[in-house]
């Protein structure tokens, strides 16, 4: 019986993308539809809801069924030496290219330079439900660790048989099997002889232990780096193939626009081919100049409905709270002790609202898809967190089969959770079937800021009790829209009433780096700093009365200690700290802020940061995920706000959308706490919910103004 490896971390319900409807449903002529249909291959909706989508799987499986367990699915040892490893998660920038490539050297006794990485290939890598929510560490790592070690027992066992030795007397190391008593190596490559290994991964495979890591545990260096600093590394929007066109999409004039009337004269007398299917409208030209013309020449008209303004966005999610049940599977709420009873009876009572606007991910390089087809079979080069994914919106919108698509990969420039849908592919598939040539579609920035999912922005509603001695008795917690994820507190508070209001969006949102939990840590964190100063009780004294998880206290302790809490400050200077747990990790992050008063400025000076997530693969780059989330963290914390009104987006351009500058960046200082003794866990996320409470706390600090909306400051501080 093949035993199931199934991922142990939960897919967060505030994923909406991952459930939302294919972006283009495109019409079927009738020839095409009766060839189809005796074909037997009409293809419906095949979604299926997101929390119950398993992690993994085989390449043709489909969600909740097992991984494959056979070595030969994840890797190869070639004639050559070179093993060739597959998996379906992607490189956007995290590095994990180098941190999977450390697993399998360690477990498999080879160099890196021995190994090759094939990631999110649909036809040769397993299948895998996307590079999110910061599983590739304890899911990925973990698998292609079992993977590289059931390999080297193999060949071990392969050795002992073809020597006729005791295999306990045998040592893998240096890509050979050696037998030390008797002076003898054999090669892996001569072992396999290029044959497949088919032997089946134990669920239970036996691992180095952290504590006797040789490769993973070290600071390596990115692989394949000389590639993306020379610029021989070619990124989605760089694809290219002989007679390639270039595609343009022609945008409504706002958001759930219905196209009503179209003139495409003008576009095809400039020896353009305009595609005219439903809503969508789109040229393919020689060149991207001529293709941007055409697109331009178009006069489309469109109506659409009144929509709500980003000015009255906060009254909006408290009005349009929808009726149901937690998408988190937990049902309506969580409810722990008698809150009313002890609200009551509590010294001190709070009560604060805190809000988070909508953000944009604007990410390094924006979206870009080149297609391809061959007769019915469409090869796709796209950047994207979720190739599987892409496969599948590509097969429900052109009603064809997923077998007879493959999507490709190329390591892509950031993601930050907005990359997880497919349009460029489906709009640059589409041209390419009209035109029957190859056709690229890139994103303008314009277009990336106006038709991405956002961040989802919230209204979250915090009433505490306390004791005089400082003991939390009572904490409500109501977050309106912006998502469950970190909702939980990791407090001790005996009596608790926490509720998630799912609302109806007048944005389309989704993922982005961390989710809901920078929303709700940053008002559950502000809300700490907001009694302790009520008590007049040290901000980290309190915390730490009221926290009895080891991990967190230990992070929160190491911060303190590197930051120099407690320490004399210059006026207008101010310290403040946040952190919590989330993606199993733990994070603690202290903030120095100066403010001018006169001009209002807030200069965040210097940031410390403490994280523990087990067992460190790779120092370095942890230290680089953690540092990363600190500086994007920033944005979203002191000025990224997106304006919109009556469906359409205000400040959609680099020139009126703030972004973190490198003048804005303050002294970053990490510490990494390594716990040999616990499994690894993942970075990408975690780290960026400490920041924006520690920045809101040290503005009170240093002025004693209570900022309770992200971003903190998108003018410069008000103090009158």
């Amino acid at each position: 019986m093949t035993p199931k490896i199934t991922s142990t971390v939960p897919i967060e319900p505030e994923r909406y993308e991952l459930s939302a409807a294919n972006p283009y449903r495109f019409d079927l002529d009738r020839r095409e539809f009766f060839r189809f249909l005796g074909a037997g291959m009409m293809v419906v909706s095949l979604l299926k809801p997101a929390v119950a989508a398993q992690e993994s799987g085989g390449a043709n499986r489909r969600r909740g069924e097992s991984l494959p367990t056979e070595i030969d699915a994840w890797l190869h040892i070639g004639e050559n030496g070179k093993v060739t490893v597959y998996t379906g998660k992607v490189e956007v920038g995290q590095n994990i290219r180098t941190s999977l490539s450390q697993a399998v050297a360690e477990e498999l006794r080879v160099s890196l330079d021995n190994i090759e990485m094939v990631m999110g290939d649909t036809q040769l890598t397993p299948f895998d439900m996307g590079t999110f929510g910061s599983r590739t560490t304890p899911t990925m790592n973990l698998q292609l660790r079992k993977v590289a070690a059931a390999a080297r027992e193999t060949l071990l066992a392969l050795a002992a048989t073809q020597w006729n030795a005791d295999r306990q007397a045998l040592k893998a190391q240096d890509a050979k099997v050696l037998d030390i008593h008797n002076h003898r190596a054999l090669d892996y490559a001569a072992l396999v002889k290029g044959k497949q290994l088919t032997q089946t991964v134990a669920s239970e495979q036996a691992l180095v232990p952290a504590s006797d890591w040789k490769v993973a545990g070290q600071s390596t260096g990115k692989m394949a780096g000389r590639d993306f600093v020379s610029g021989k590394h070619r990124y989605p929007a760089d694809q290219k193939l002989p007679d390639m066109l270039y595609g343009k999409i022609v945008r409504p004039a706002a958001f759930g626009a219905t196209l009503t009337s179209i003139d495409t004269t003008k576009a095809a007398e400039m020896g353009a081919t305009v595609v005219h299917d439903g809503n969508f409208v789109g040229v393919a030209a020689a060149t991207s100049d001529l293709a941007t013309k055409a697109a331009d020449a178009i006069h489309a008209e469109w109506k659409s409905d009144p929509q709500p303004s980003s000015k009255e966005l906060f009254d909006y999610l408290r009005k349009n709270a929808a009726q149901g049940k937690d998408p988190s599977g937990d049902g309506d709420r969580f409810d722990q002790g008698e809150l009313d009873k002890a609200m009551a009876a509590a010294d001190h009572k709070l009560q604060q609202t805190y809000t988070v606007a909508y953000i944009a991910h604007v990410p390094l390089e924006p979206r870009a898809a080149l297609a391809n087809w061959d007769g019915d079979n469409l090869t796709v080069w796209t950047g994207t967190q979720r190739p599987f994914g892409v496969r599948q919106q590509l097969a429900e919108a052109f009603r064809i089969p997923e077998d007879k698509i493959r999507v490709l990969m190329p390591d892509t420039g950031s993601g930050y959770g907005g990359k997880h849908t497919g349009e460029t592919a489906i709009e640059a598939a589409r041209l390419a079937r009209a035109v029957k040539r190859p056709v690229k579609v890139v994103w303008t920035r314009e277009e990336e800021f106006t038709w991405a999912y956002f961040r989802p922005a919230g209204v979250i509603d915090v009433a505490s009790g306390v004791r005089n001695d400082g003991t939390i008795s009572a904490w409500e917690f109501h977050n309106y829209n912006s998502g469950s994820a970190g909702i939980r507190t990791y407090y001790e508070i005996p009596n608790q009433r926490i509720i998630f209001h799912e609302t109806q969006s007048p944005l389309r949102q989704g993922s982005y780096r961390a989710l809901a939990a920078t929303a709700n840590h940053f008002a559950r964190e502000s809300h700490m700093d907001e009694l302790a100063h009520t008590l007049k009780m040290d901000p980290l004294e309190f915390r730490l009365k009221n926290l009895k998880n080891e991990r967190l206290r230990a992070v929160f302790q190491a911060a303190a200690r590197k930051f120099g809490w407690g320490a004399t400050k210059s006026a207008g200077r101010g310290f403040g700290m946040g952190g919590g747990y989330e993606k199993l990790g733990n994070i603690a992050t202290f903030a120095e802020v100066n403010v001018d008063r006169k001009s209002g400025k807030v200069k965040v000076v210097r940031v410390v940061s403490a994280f523990e997530c087990g067992a460190v693969v790779n120092p370095d780059n942890l230290r680089n995920q953690i540092e990363g989330s600190n500086v994007q963290g920033l944005g979203g914390a002191l000025f990224e706000a997106i304006e919109f009104e009556n469906g359409k987006i205000l400040n959609g351009r680099m020139s009126q959308y703030r972004v973190p500058r490198f003048s804005d960046l303050p002294v970053l200082e990490t510490v990494l706490l390594d716990r040999k003794d616990i499994p690894s866990v993942g970075a990408g996320e975690c780290p960026m919910i400490g920041l924006a409470p520690a920045i809101a706390n040290a503005i009170f600090d240093a002025v004693g103004v209570r900022l309770r909306s992200l971003p903190l400051v998108p003018d410069g501080l008000k103090t009158s």
